[in-house]
């Protein structure tokens, strides 16, 4: 039998070490927190919706989209309807991984360890009010909702000519 590391903790880049210590060891589980644990063992796949870090699957880095919302995260690029939104790092970050399928609840503690810098949840709350800022004036885009106590989520995006 293989014995199985679990590394639990909301620090993206302590995970990350514990990964690089055991690469090729054994295998290991990591998540950012009980939730994410809980949602990985519940999971009929038996495989977490993210990686490691807390972003999403995205073809790795590749881009994401929602409706006419592009966050292309290698590129360092938001677009709304082809134009560019300025957005920094942490925004952009944020952004990607609330726009990740499956668009579903993503805790204060996944937020938190996606970000490319440190940041507790009360720098991520204010990052979300300056992204909300940001997205007010998209017509039609995406609007960041709070769920109370957990963290925040977006709705899907709008069909497009009825589909």
């Amino acid at each position: 039998m293989v014995p199985i590391v679990l590394c639990v903790g909301a620090n993206a880049s302590m995970r990350e070490r514990v990964l690089s210590q055991l690469d090729g060891l054994t295998p290991v589980l990591s998540c950012a927190d009980l939730a994410e644990l809980r949602e990985l063992l519940s999971s009929p796949t038996g495989r977490a919706p993210a990686d490691p870090s807390g972003r999403p699957h995205a073809g790795a880095q590749g881009p994401v989209e929602w409706g006419e919302l592009v966050v292309d995260r290698t590129g360092h690029r938001v677009t709304w309807r082809g134009d560019p939104l300025p957005l920094t790092p942490t925004e952009r970050e944020l952004l990607a991984l609330l726009i990740s399928p499956p668009l579903v609840v993503r805790s204060y503690e996944q937020l938190c360890a996606a970000a490319p810098e440190a940041v507790d949840i009360a720098a991520l709350r204010t990052t979300v009010k300056r992204l909300r800022r940001r997205l007010r004036g998209l017509p039609g885009g995406p609007q960041v909702h709070t769920v109370r106590g957990i963290g925040y989520r977006l709705d899907p995006p709008p069909r497009r000519n009825g589909r």
